[in-house]
């Protein structure tokens, strides 16, 4: 194993430099070369993180031998045919969520991926969270009992968001998809796979897209446990994703934006040393709602101890399989039965 890892980043967006940065921050890794179609921003991005290498096809970095590794931050209809590519050409990849925008196309990366013998992590952010992390543990530790209705929100106004090129406003980029699959993830992260959904969605506030904006869907995970997520691009307030889990002895609240969840809970003491379960006991978590950070660093973790990568091809492939048939739902007006990858 190389003393460090060559990394290429594919995307000079703000996400694009986050991962950059991420790249730098670790001990065992190099940012090699980066890549964006516009050459203003790729000369930008090579300054701000003094990269040598920066090409504006990545075609061209597809077989550079001295390439080990690549991140791959670009508009969400690309991500199956880089990843194909950087795959076949023997490098490993981490590619942003959503995986893609089909579960087809999620199969199709899964086989390269297996034909190819190399490895694929989707960025699936919300698993790097710092107050989601803390939920899933309470929940995990038993703290809250057994889980019984989990929810998540998507709450974010996209008026200000399109995407260079308005690359999230394509017709086969359902806001739910795209962006719902946060909230989607991080339930199926705490709770497991549902089996069913039944979802409705309406196209009030964006109306310049050519996809619903707001989309509500109920699901039936394991062990009778219910589920809720709301998504909206369209919505008039801050971004934020809040979350609850409730369980039979406590209840846990939290987002990605707060300094602290709250926890109520049949089993922790307050600090007079009495059990209330009605009282909010707050637990301090740090504020970063987009730890890329973290995230590139159990990628590159993984790829160095020779492990599995922390969010496989198939947990990314199997959000968008429950995505889909959310939006399929919402489509038809009837429930419908959950298809996960087989691969």
């Amino acid at each position: 194993m190389k003393d460090k890892l060559n990394i290429a980043v594919i995307g000079c967006s703000v996400m694009g430099k986050l991962h950059m940065q991420g790249v730098i921050n670790h001990e065992k890794a190099n940012l090699y070369a980066i890549c964006d179609k516009y050459e203003d921003n790729l000369k930008a991005a090579m300054e701000e993180k003094n990269v040598k290498i920066g090409v504006t096809d990545w075609h061209e970095l597809v077989n550079d031998e001295n390439i080990d590794a690549v991140v791959i931050v670009t508009p969400d209809r690309l991500h199956p045919e880089m990843t194909e590519a950087f795959l076949r050409a023997g490098k490993d990849v981490l590619c942003e969520k959503p995986m893609a925008l089909n579960l087809e196309l999620c199969e199709e990366m899964m086989r390269v991926e297996k034909e190819t013998g190399r490895k694929l992590m989707i960025g699936q952010v919300c698993r790097c969270t710092p107050g989601f992390i803390a939920a899933k543990e309470l929940v995990d530790s038993g703290k809250i009992g057994e889980l019984f209705f989990v929810e998540s929100e998507y709450a974010h106004n996209y008026d200000h968001a399109k995407g260079v090129d308005n690359w999230r406003m394509t017709p086969d980029r359902n806001g739910f998809i795209g962006g719902g699959c946060h909230a989607v993830d991080l339930l199926r992260w705490i709770a497991g796979n549902p089996t069913e959904v039944t979802a409705y969605s309406n196209h009030k506030c964006n109306l310049d897209w050519p996809t619903d904006d707001c989309t509500v869907a109920i699901y039936k995970f394991p062990n009778n446990v219910i589920g809720k997520v709301f998504s909206s691009i369209g919505c008039r307030r801050r971004y934020t994703m809040r979350s609850v889990f409730y369980g039979t002895r406590g209840t846990v609240i939290c987002d990605n934006t707060s300094p602290s969840i709250t926890l109520f809970s049949r089993d922790v003491a307050l600090s007079d040393g009495s059990y209330d379960f009605t009282k909010p006991i707050d637990v301090p978590v740090e504020v970063n709602n987009h730890n890329v950070n973290a995230e590139i660093d159990v990628f590159i973790n993984a790829l160095i101890n020779g492990e599995d990568m922390p969010v496989t091809s198939m947990e990314g492939a199997s959000t968008i399989a429950v995505a889909c048939a959310t939006v399929e739902s919402a489509t038809v007006g009837k429930t419908v039965n959950i298809k996960y990858p087989t691969v």
